[in-house]
């Protein structure tokens, strides 16, 4: 297992094993939790692994895989409402925008994860035409409790910023939205490779360059020391996730890896896809700029864009779903 709640869920097959007069082995404890060589605010919250009476003759049960199946669109539709419908417009360096943090940090601490809070600094600048104040902001970063920073995994992000005007349903409610649901899903259950979940701050723009822009997932990556950088074998960004009837897969360059199999996922989830050449504008560009692998879903036109129309009812639960699908289909142990 490679989710958080792998240890509950083997504790609860050993229980119901000793009750039906058979035994399963014990399943390991987990390993020492990762260090963070970056400026934090720790809240970490690691579940105890629950103990076990049982006998070492049979062995335990294969793991189940994650499956496309398991995306639940409602916890994906329930964040957008709360995000957008309740939090409103959330600055990287505001106050809602801390709230977004604290919220979000608390679902995936409810599902098992370590979180931990990436504190980095924000410029002051322009947001889409509306002055912003320089302060901090923060990656919410969460893992399973046995990770280990230097080993092979996989980033999953989305961005939980927006821009002074828009209560940022779409861009990016959708997108951190799609995080938790396939959060939960995997928490259960077995992926190809360990998970780590980020939403970021100020992703969005404080100035006309690309030097403006993207400054949590710059930070995330800054702060990874050369052995994790080498463990980071593929980075997706949900950004704007939450319109359309195709789902947009956007890689750096012409084409990558990371988008490749993407694609192939979405053939084996059923889900129609089109490739995105050149995309650059989300936080999966700070990981390829710096030679890590890493594509970006979503990106369709809507008419609300970063405006106060921006609301829950623009985003289409169909097209959570599609895109949650396709990136458990990623996340499995055959993608």
């Amino acid at each position: 297992m490679t989710g958080p709640r792998a240890p509950l869920l083997a504790a609860a097959l050993a229980l119901a094993a000793v009750a039906a007069g058979c035994s399963l082995d014990d399943p390991e404890g987990p390993a020492a939790p990762p260090t963070s060589s970056s400026s934090t605010a720790d809240t970490d919250r690691t579940e105890p692994t629950p103990g076990s009476s049982t006998s070492p003759t049979e062995p335990a049960p294969d793991p189940v895989p994650v499956r496309p199946a398991d995306f639940d669109v409602r916890r994906a539709q329930g964040a957008v409402q709360h995000l957008a419908g309740r939090i409103g417009p959330r600055p990287g360096t505001s106050a809602a925008f801390d709230r977004a943090a604290v919220w979000v940090s608390g679902e995936l601490e409810s599902l098992g994860y370590r979180v931990r809070r990436q504190s980095f600094a924000a410029p002051a600048g322009v947001s889409w035409g509306v002055p912003v104040p320089a302060g901090r902001s923060v990656n919410v970063v969460a893992t399973p409790p046995a990770l280990d920073p230097t080993a092979p995994h996989l980033v999953v992000g989305a961005h939980l910023d927006t821009v002074p005007q828009a209560p940022g349903a779409e861009d990016n409610g959708s997108g951190v939205g799609v995080l938790l649901a396939a959060a939960a899903a995997a928490a259960e259950r077995e992926t190809r490779l360990p998970v780590v979940w980020v939403a970021f701050g100020a992703e969005e723009p404080r100035g006309p360059t690309d030097a403006d822009h993207h400054y949590g997932s710059r930070a995330y990556v800054a702060s990874l020391g050369s052995a994790q950088r080498r463990a980071v074998r593929g980075m997706v960004a949900l950004d704007r996730v939450g319109v359309g009837e195709q789902v947009p897969v956007g890689s750096a360059a012409e084409s990558d890896p990371v988008q490749r199999a993407l694609l192939a996922a979405g053939r084996r989830a059923g889900v129609p896809t089109t490739p995105d050449p050149f995309q650059r504008s989300s936080d999966h560009w700070s990981f390829v700029r710096e030679g890590l692998p890493g594509a970006r879903l979503g990106s369709t036109p809507y008419a609300g864009y970063h405006s106060a129309a921006d609301v829950p009812s623009v985003v289409d639960p169909d097209q959570l779903e599609q895109v949650g699908r396709l990136l458990l289909a990623w996340l499995a142990p055959s993608g």
